[in-house]
């Protein structure tokens, strides 16, 4: 997790600890207030917890300061708006996550990405997305959407024949082999690669197994233009909007990018790759 968030967690959780003290409770008191575990109390003050709007509210009104529900909740969205879990947005299902993806490409003019172990969203099938959204749904025992998932997800890829947009996508030669779906499925993925290679509006470049690299890709990420990174972790989305993460980033990918090749020696790549799944 990040130490920003972490440390942005902690704030809220010391300015939650400043406001019971004045209201003259201690840790007991207040959680009996409340009717919460006494354990609860502890973690949101160390920041070991983040407070639900309904939390925040419940605290301000014990403490009687109600007035300052709308500063303690600025400092909730700030975590929230930066660093989105995975369990709030996915409470539903895929879909809304998807269309929210929808439209922040339809905003974008370039899309910078990379991917080291599964294929670009924007460039799936439908039958590989559904694979991706069937064992994520099973992995975080969500509702099972998958159908208006990889429509949504299927839309999206309109933008790919927009003439004016860019889509710049670097993925490690891992990811054309990791199995995750049925062979078939992955050999007609591999394909659909191929086919997108000399497409004006697709940049596709492979980072292969024994490149020189500066730096090893440790992660994938999205660029959209240069207003906004979106990170994924296995429990939270991470969408930055700073310089420093914006600069970070772009550094990230640009080394990267040194090592990658296109065109033709990108589907020779692809072309092993599928090989290897269908050896006829």
């Amino acid at each position: 997790m990040s130490t920003d968030f972490q440390s942005a967690r902690i704030s809220l959780g010391a300015r939650l600890r400043e406001l019971r003290t004045e209201a003259g409770f201690d840790g007991k008191g207040i959680a009996a207030v409340l009717g919460w575990q006494r354990s609860k109390v502890s973690r949101l003050e160390n920041g070991k917890q983040t407070p639900s709007p309904a939390d925040i509210k419940a605290w301000a009104q014990a403490s009687g300061r109600e007035d300052l529900t709308g500063e303690l909740n600025t400092r909730l969205v700030g975590l929230e708006t930066q660093y989105r879990s995975w369990r709030r947005q996915l409470a539903g299902g895929h879909r809304a996550r998807q269309e929210l993806g929808v439209t922040e490409s339809a905003a974008t003019k370039t899309i910078r990405g990379l991917e080291v172990s599964r294929i670009p969203g924007v460039f799936q099938t439908p039958d590989y997305a559904r694979n991706v959204f069937e064992a994520n749904a099973a992995f975080r025992q969500i509702p099972r959407d998958i159908e208006d998932a990889v429509r949504a997800r299927t839309r999206r890829q309109e933008d790919l024949y927009k003439p004016g947009r860019k889509f710049r996508f670097l993925v490690w030669e891992a990811a054309l082999y990791v199995l995750t779906c049925p062979r078939e499925v992955m050999i007609a993925q591999l394909e659909r690669l191929v086919g997108l290679i000399g497409l004006d509006t697709v940049e596709l470049g492979i980072v292969p197994f024994g490149a020189q690299l500066r730096r090893p890709p440790t992660h994938g990420f999205w660029i959209y233009d240069r207003r906004l990174v979106v990170v994924e972790t296995i429990n939270v989305e991470l969408w930055l909007d700073d310089e420093d993460n914006l600069a970070l980033y772009e550094r990230a990918w640009t080394w990267t990018a040194e090592a990658a090749v296109y065109g033709q020696q990108a589907r020779r790549l692809i072309g092993r790759a599928r090989a290897a799944r269908d050896p006829s």
